[in-house]
């Protein structure tokens, strides 16, 4: 486990491969991105992020909520009570905050995806989601057989890192 480290101006960094950090700005226009989609309420953001930019992006709720708020009280963002849930939307000058979807890529498309930092997420991702598939199933030989291929793709890996 890697202990958080500050760095530079107050952000948090995770040790190697860490979650992307973003700059508040940015925070704000994906906020606004998002709701310019669909009302949702902050829990909801940060999960659509995370899907959105492969675990990439996870803003957290320190940084979704304030955000919420201060866009709440510049009335570029309305909210309302539904299902016992915050549900924020935009309005009418919340939208006219919203980037133009040609102009601009939305905040979480401004990545790396041919890097093979993003490539290796992705991967990983992708192998978690088929391993809980069949961490779920009740087949013993799959499960056995699902060990073995993780204890070799484990040892392979750091057999990476001991290469000179």
């Amino acid at each position: 486990m890697h202990r958080q480290r500050r760095r530079g101006r107050g952000r948090v960094h995770h040790g190697r491969g860490g979650r992307h950090r973003v700059r508040r700005g940015d925070v704000r226009s994906a906020i606004l991105a998002l709701l310019d989609d669909r009302p949702m309420h902050g829990y909801e953001m940060i999960q659509e992020l995370d899907e959105r930019t492969g675990g990439r992006w996870k803003p957290s709720a320190g940084s979704i909520y304030p955000t919420l708020q201060l866009l709440e009280d510049e009335g570029l963002v309305s909210a309302e009570e539904v299902d016992g849930k915050r549900v924020h939307s935009l309005t009418d000058a919340g939208r006219e905050q919203v980037p133009d979807r040609t102009d601009a890529r939305r905040p979480w498309e401004e990545a790396d995806d041919d890097s093979p930092r993003f490539e290796i997420r992705r991967e990983l991702f992708r192998t978690m989601a088929a391993a809980k598939q069949i961490a779920r199933a009740d087949d013993e030989k799959h499960l056995t057989k699902a060990a073995g291929i993780l204890k070799d793709t484990r040892r392979r890996l750091y057999g990476i890192l001991a290469e000179e």
